[in-house]
């Protein structure tokens, strides 16, 4: 089959090289030329726009894949899109969009006769080798066009039609919630472990460990033993974690469900935290312990001259 991929990155540059691996015709633009530089060795067409983009396509009805960042980005390949696919044919959005905008992409694309597809996307730069597991929603005559595709993308079993257009970003959504508990859940009691009175624990054996036969065996756990074996005390990295926002969807779906979900809503607050040096809720609780009950309190160091505290 034949598929055009918008956005070469790390996602969308394996998912192009898995196609043609497995026999499919990969047109795919990015406006860096070092991606469409890789995708043409790969025996892939390039283009730099949408538009050129969707003039290569041979194949009726024509399948484009969005794998750009979620919002405005998403929003200009979209709108760019509606105007050169024909009634019929098929967009996918397997970014990180959220799932109510994926509603309104596939009703604005339904007004062009263009049918879409929500593509909830889970592998990271493992994907190439392993697949990537697919939750896809959207209109189910376009997901059966695509399917030979998605199933050359995915591993056994790791594809889902789930319904309706969001909803396949709906639960890509709460996945990544569950995610950032489970990567919290695994950092807390790594730290516990560093922290222990025996001396310098491997951590990297003790992951190879639990990975046999253990209840808390995972990939996760895996990924943490391959970074305790490049870096053992992870000296090299800063402990600043970014968030994507579905964590943050999570929480406020959650809220407004009125579902109880403690543990991923903390886990979303702690990486807010580990993007303060110097934390000012917590300096109000050092004083308050120190006002009402004397508790001692570290001073902080002045800074020098020139430079910013």
């Amino acid at each position: 089959m034949e598929i055009g991929i918008v956005g070469l990155g790390k996602m969308g540059g394996n998912m192009a090289e898995r196609l043609i691996q497995r026999g499919h015709t990969v047109v795919g633009s990015d406006l860096g030329p070092g991606p469409r530089e890789r995708l043409a060795g790969l025996g892939g067409k390039t283009a730099t726009s949408v538009t050129e983009l969707a003039g290569l396509l041979q194949q009726s009805p024509k399948i484009l894949w969005s794998m750009v960042s979620a919002g405005a980005v998403t929003d200009s390949v979209i709108r760019e899109a509606a105007t050169v696919l024909k009634p019929g044919d098929i967009l996918i959005d397997g970014g990180n969009s959220k799932y109510t905008d994926s509603q309104r992409h596939s009703s604005e694309l339904e007004a062009h006769g263009i049918r879409f597809l929500d593509a909830g996307t889970s592998g990271g730069v493992w994907g190439l080798k392993e697949g990537y597991c697919l939750m896809v929603g959207g209109d189910k005559s376009a997901f059966d066009v695509a399917e030979p595709l998605l199933k050359d993308l995915a591993p056994e079993s790791g594809l889902l039609y789930t319904g309706p257009a969001g909803s396949g970003h709906y639960v890509k959504m709460v996945h990544n919630g569950v995610e950032y508990a489970m990567m919290q859940s695994y950092a807390e009691g790594f730290e516990i472990l560093k922290a222990s009175p025996y001396g310098d624990l491997d951590l990297e054996a003790i992951c190879d460990l639990w990975m046999h036969g253990s209840v808390v065996r995972s990939w996760l756990l895996e990924l943490a033993a391959l970074a305790f074996k490049e870096d053992p005390n992870l000296e090299r990295i800063t402990g600043w974690v970014e968030d994507s926002g579905e964590g943050r969807w999570t929480v406020m779906e959650s809220i407004d469900h009125a579902v109880p979900a403690p543990v991923i809503a903390l886990s979303l607050y702690l990486r807010f935290r580990s993007r303060q040096s110097d934390s000012f809720s917590m300096k109000v609780l050092a004083a308050l312990r120190n006002q009402f009950g004397g508790h001692a309190v570290r001073e902080a160091v002045p800074a020098q001259e020139g430079t910013k505290e």
